[in-house]
């Protein structure tokens, strides 16, 4: 089982460093090469840098008080979010589309349903 998992080339867990500015300040970020590439077509389908997306995201992320404590572990998990939607269906593998465009509510209402639906048959 693990093979398919250690098998794969080690640049993927390689880290690597990138500085950019968020309110005028300096901050560096240090990701797995993996999740750079998840950010770089996370960006692209909404015609955004990296540096854009990043920013974004911090500032959505303030705007909803949410704790960013660590600001690279809520990258980590935007990025497997972004794969578990497309594995779902809830973001098309058409890279044309943007993310922007999808209908957020009706995903994240989608999401708490099953998890409601999963949690009562665990219950049960």
């Amino acid at each position: 089982m693990c093979r398919l998992f250690i098998g794969s080339s080690a640049s993927m867990w390689e880290c690597e460093t990138r500085s950019l500015r968020i309110d005028r300040m300096v901050t560096s970020i240090r990701l797995e090469s993996f999740f750079w590439h998840v950010l770089e077509d996370v960006a692209l389908r909404d015609g955004l840098s990296v540096t854009q997306l990043i920013t974004t995201l911090y500032y959505e992320a303030i705007e909803a008080e949410h704790n960013l404590g660590n600001f690279t572990s809520f990258l980590r998990v935007c990025c497997g979010r972004f794969l578990s939607l497309q594995l779902s269906g809830d973001v098309p593998q058409d890279k044309g589309v943007s993310i922007k465009s999808l209908d957020a509510e009706r995903i994240l209402e989608k999401e708490r349903g099953g998890w409601a639906q999963q949690h009562l048959q665990l219950v049960k």
